[in-house]
């Protein structure tokens, strides 16, 4: 038997796991004790790396669908046919005739996130979409504007603090989410033994909340009002502290006369959290010795999901929580990948929603593929993605993906989006190659680094990412040298030439001398289990590459119209055209059958890709529409009846889980289900299909800046 050290790539823990081998199949999987990040913890995920690895319906050939039949390729026939059919949507309809989507795995693979974006700038096509405009975008635009970098996102600092509030997130099953920290339950649990104090705000008691010391119910979509709220109380009682930020903030003053109009007592109908409640929780949060407030995805994807996150980051800031031990800190990675960005440099087609980053938002792709006209995408290539069950209104965005000209996918699954391509480059196993987590080491909670060697030798005639776009982009270069697209050439000759001609593991190795930590691939190497840098070190705010004159900015046009439009719908009850309700705080917002719907994460599984591994599917039914106990008695339904959920968009007929685990008038379904479309090959995932939550979630409901689809908060009917 022979054990390889390796980091569980399924989710953004990064847990550190020991993957014994013997007679060249895995025979266990164990927590790695001596990983400086997860100290041994692994979740269920991790046992389903062996499911994952020889999973019967993973492609391993390139696969070309002719007359809507798949049929096995060889690797130089595929990537042909692929660049063919790139070439010839570019030159009929333009470079951006032809869109690009990266899915959120892409993000957890060396040879992806490398390989993705030199492709893209191959491609030149600047209609690009991802995974992060789906559930974090808001989050990386509030702090650009006031940061100065889209990935300069503070994280708390767990080892030391002494007071954490946690809105909108699930750590103990994400084990972070913009925050790589594995093993939450120790770490929330060693909070309270040094005496701190856990809270967690949100509308359903989540597994991180029964292990929290204060749940505090808030209806969804109003964690902007509740922010407001809080920084009025930190004026009023004179509670506000810059701490290092003390000389380069600006904007401090106007936004206390914004705060002066959303006293608690009026948002705390609106929340449903009583006035008291939420100047307690401002007062505890700023006068403990230390404390963070986190926010994530249930903050994000709503209406005013940017200006929520940018509220969190003012809390934090006005608390002098910024780059201090115990409070909001920023990593400093072994690798750094950090990037300014830029905001509306130029909108989309149709509704003039502004890019971010030089993507924007996947809420728009179906609209961009349906219109006619100049700029209308013809043609895609996806990277490890199946926004169909990722995206809003997935029900249009799969009929808008079957009405392409082209369509071409790197990703190793038959799934509910791939089926409509004509081609598919399948990358090899994952555990056939090295691997580090670029992306995710940048969020995490203490500085590591840490590469994994394959476990397996590659199966013959496979190609990671790396190796894939690599060859697309040189056949891609050869059909417009060929028809003399000059600029287009050049730009995909010099990626395939100068970048993809190196091997992957000597890019890592240049990255990783370009470090902070004077260290070298070889270090790496001869530290299977990881190297620790330590605890997340003050100084962050000097090392980021934000704004040019070092400070932070807390006054932007933008958020001044959104603090209007916001004042504007608490005067008129309503977020966004969604109804605040006229009961007292606590009681159901609900009325007759009217809900909100949430959605929610589980441990045994991670957005769509997850659900044909054996480990993770057996046991009990967990696609489920979770109910309030009253809500259920109102509406005369027992646990386990199958009701009718109805959307603008959609409907789905769903089993109801009764739990006073939810606010009344709020109902949740996980996200990422939803497997009963045709075509697709993954027989267990078909056999336990579910529903789609995003069948229900409405395309046509943008956040206000950023334009992201929301997915929280989402007006639904339940009958039975």
């Amino acid at each position: 038997m022979t054990t390889h050290h390796r980091t569980c790539h399924l989710c953004e823990a990064n847990c550190g796991v020991l993957v014994d081998v013997e007679d060249d199949r895995i025979s266990a999987i164990r927590g790695d004790d001596n990983d400086p990040l997860s100290l041994g913890y692994i979740c269920p995920k991790a046992y389903a790396m062996k499911d994952l690895h020889e999973d019967p319906d993973r492609l391993v050939r390139p696969m070309i669908k002719r007359e809507g039949e798949w049929h096995e390729a060889a690797w130089d026939e595929a990537v042909a046919f692929a660049a063919d059919g790139i070439h010839r949507v570019q030159r009929e309809h333009g470079v951006s005739g032809m869109a690009s989507y990266l899915g959120n795995p892409s993000a957890h693979h060396l040879a992806a996130i490398l390989g993705g974006s030199t492709f893209l700038k191959a491609l030149g096509s600047k209609v690009r979409f991802s995974a992060s405009s789906v559930d974090q975008f808001p989050r990386m635009l509030a702090a650009y504007f006031i940061f100065g970098a889209q990935l300069g996102v503070p994280v708390p600092d767990l080892e030391r603090t002494e007071h954490l509030v946690i809105m909108g997130a699930n750590p103990l099953v994400s084990n972070g989410s913009l925050m790589t920290a594995p093993g939450m339950k120790r770490r929330l649990r060693e909070i309270r033994e040094r005496g701190g104090k856990v809270v967690v705000i949100d509308p359903r008691r989540t597994e991180t909340a029964k292990a929290a010391d204060e749940h505090v119910f808030l209806r969804p979509g109003t964690d902007a009002l509740l922010m407001l709220a809080i920084i009025h109380v930190l004026f009023a009682e004179g509670l506000v502290s810059l701490g290092k930020c003390e000389h380069r903030v600006d904007g401090v003053a106007r936004l206390r006369e914004q705060a002066a109009g959303f006293a608690p007592e009026l948002v705390a109908e609106a929340c449903g959290i009583d006035a008291a409640t939420i100047r307690r929780l401002a007062c505890e949060f700023a006068r403990a010795e230390s404390s963070a407030f986190y926010s994530r995805i249930g903050t994000c994807v709503q209406s005013y999901g940017t200006l929520a996150s940018y509220l969190v980051d003012v809390v934090n800031i006005l608390c002098g929580r910024i780059d201090r031990p115990g409070g909001m800190m920023f990593p400093q990675p072994a690798v750094p990948l950090s990037s300014r960005g830029h905001y509306a440099k130029w909108h989309s087609r149709v509704r003039g929603i502004p890019e971010f980053g030089g993507e924007i938002p996947a809420a728009t792709m179906a609209e961009e593929i349906e219109t006619p006209g100049q700029g209308q995408i013809h043609g895609i290539f996806t990277l490890a993605g199946n926004p169909v069950l990722s995206c809003p209104n997935g029900t249009r965005l799969d009929a808008a993906f079957a009405s392409l000209d082209f369509m071409v996918s790197v990703d190793p699954a038959l799934n509910e989006t791939t089926r409509h391509a004509d081609v598919i480059l399948p990358p090899r196993r994952t555990l056939e190659d090295g691997n580090y987590s670029a992306v995710l080491l940048q969020l995490a909670v203490r500085d590591t680094a840490k590469f994994s060697p394959a476990v397996f030798e590659p199966t013959p005639d496979s190609k990671n990412e790396w190796e894939i776009l690599g060859a697309l982009t040189a056949a891609v270069a050869e059909r417009r040298e060929r028809d003399g697209d000059e600029d287009g050439a050049k730009r995909a000759r010099t990626m395939a030439d100068t970048f993809f001609a190196k091997p992957l593991e000597e890019m890592l190795g240049a990255l990783v001398a370009a470090g902070p930590y004077g260290i070298t691939l070889q270090d790496l190497m001869d530290n299977p289990s990881g190297m620790d840098f330590g605890a997340l070190k003050e100084g962050g705010l000097d090392r980021l590459r934000g704004h040019e004159d070092k400070k932070l900015h807390l006054t932007h046009q933008e958020i001044d119209a959104e603090l209007v439009a916001l004042r504007a719908d608490l005067e008129a009850g309503e977020i966004r055209g969604v109804s605040l309700p006229a009961s007292s705080p606590g009681n159901s917002s609900s009325t007759e059958d009217g809900f909100l719907l949430i959605g929610r994460r589980q441990l045994r599984s991670n957005n769509s890709w997850m659900h044909n591994c054996p480990t993770l599917i057996k046991g009990r039914n967990r696609c489920t529409l979770l109910m309030n106990v009253a809500d259920a008695a109102r509406l005369g339904v027992s646990d386990g009846q199958n009701v009718q959920v109805r959307s603008r968009v959609g409907e789905v007929r769903v089993p109801v889980e009764i739990t006073d685990d939810m606010m009344d008038g709020v109902v949740s379904l996980p996200h990422g289900f939803g497997h009963s479309r045709p075509g697709i090959r993954a027989k267990l995932a078909a056999e336990n299909a579910g529903v789609s939550m995003n069948d229900l979630t409405d395309d046509a409901a943008l956040e206000g800046l950023m334009g992201n689809g929301v997915l929280t908060a989402v007006p639904v009917s339940v009958s039975h």
